[in-house]
């Protein structure tokens, strides 16, 4: 069937600032949490694994893109099995540690502060590797998410207006509160089928091609898929397969496929789901006896106090000021500029990102030299996010080639 075009959710034009996104890149270091930056303005989401074709009534694709907007199931609960791979080395579990730590935020660890079972902390894991997470929901104050890992478990509940994380590896909580009808609080780390149907369906614009790509059977539940493709040259992206709930609307399984083939960048699907009501006990938590408990107000408190020469979480976010997003589509390339100069740090004291240089020496170890009219930097590159940092302090990042990157800093020069 034809393609469709939607001119709703485009892409930030250039000029933009969206300043929800640039204070959660100040939380990450540069590179690494660019790539966040730049899966965003595209909408990072999964696909699906087919086993089985049902036999379903014929839907097109607008209609399909209805059937997701319009559901409304607010009671479920589930096992979601979530694998990505952006083709990173293994960094031996330091890439957790940097994204948490970097801040010098809650859950950091290594000074004392903060707590382990900060979610703004645990939840990074999903970024890389494999994942079953069990999931519970009871309209939009109930809701509970739980990791499984290493015979471990970490539980994130939210319950009226208490919100509990809690990790039984180090026997810690963390507490918080939270408005009454208030998002559950883990909603800005995607972990469901849907959290990345939604933002995949933000990128559908003229500049995308989506359609029905048959049916399949997820969690034995009857599915149509729907496969959002880009039209541009220059994107890393192959193709986005969503598997839809015939019955419920409910994205029930996704994978990201890169254009250079291979296995699915990022593959986030039920292995078994229910939509009756979860028992109300599902969201009951106690403080186990012993348990270290802290409170949000007190890791708070800990964040705002930079210490050992480490820059604030503020100072980060005037460097990455200015954040705006150039192209159309999915070619489009977020950009702002660290204010480091000389390229990477490289760990040398009073380097101009503090205790990011000896990360950057790191990175700039396996990362790709170039050269242009803008001058000179480093690419790094992933399975689907690329990054060019340039010698003057400048990101170029998104979900397109290394000569797109090297383009886009040539014209803004």
């Amino acid at each position: 069937m034809a393609p469709i075009d939607s001119d709703d959710n485009r892409t930030a034009g250039e000029g933009e600032e969206p300043r929800a996104g640039r204070r959660k890149a100040a939380r990450y270091v540069v590179p690494v949490a660019v790539m966040g930056v730049a899966a965003a303005t595209i909408g990072l989401v999964p696909a699906l694994a087919d086993s089985g074709d049902p036999d379903l009534p014929k839907v097109t694709a607008e209609q399909l893109i209805e059937k997701i907007a319009k559901s409304d199931v607010e009671q479920l609960s589930g096992t979601v099995r979530i694998n990505t791979d952006l083709g990173l080395p293994d960094l031996g579990g330091l890439e957790s540690g940097l994204m948490s730590g970097i801040s010098g935020g809650p859950g950091s660890g290594g000074d004392g502060e903060g707590s382990a079972a900060d979610p703004s902390a645990k939840l990074t894991a999903l970024v890389s590797g494999s994942h079953t997470l069990r999931v519970a929901a009871d309209g939009p104050d109930r809701q509970k998410l739980s990791l499984m890992e290493n015979a471990a478990e970490y539980s994130l509940i939210h319950n009226g207006k208490d919100v509990w994380g809690y990790d039984s590896q180090s026997n810690e909580v963390y507490h918080s509160t939270a408005p009454d009808g208030a998002e559950r609080p883990e909603k800005d780390v995607p972990a469901t089928p849907k959290d990345f149907a939604d933002e995949a369906l933000k990128s559908v614009d003229d500049t995308t091609s989506v359609t029905v790509g048959g049916t399949a059977q997820v969690a034995g539940r009857d599915a149509y898929r729907l496969v959002v493709e880009p039209k541009q040259d220059g994107s890393t992206v192959g193709a986005i397969t969503v598997a839809v709930d015939a019955e419920t609307g409910t994205p029930l399984k996704f994978t990201l496929t890169p254009a250079s083939g291979g296995a699915a960048v990022v593959d986030v699907g039920f292995t078994k789901v229910s939509f009756a009501k979860p028992d109300a006990s599902t969201f009951d938590f106690t403080p186990p006896a012993g348990a270290k408990v802290t409170e949000a107000d007190e890791a708070g408190a800990a964040a705002k106090a930079p210490e050992h020469g480490r820059k604030a979480e503020g100072d980060l976010a005037k460097e990455m000021d200015g954040l705006k997003v150039i192209g159309e589509g999915w070619n489009s390339i977020a950009t702002f500029d660290t204010g480091a100069r000389g390229g990477l740090p490289t760990g040398a004291a009073g380097g101009d990102l503090g205790d990011l240089g000896g990360l950057g020496g790191f990175l700039g170890s396996f990362g790709d030299q170039v050269k242009g009219d803008f001058g000179s930097g480093t690419v790094f590159k992933t399975r689907l996010v690329n990054a060019l940092i340039t010698d003057d302090g400048k990101v170029y990042a998104g979900a397109v080639t290394k000569d797109a990157l090297v383009k886009a800093a040539d014209a803004a020069k």
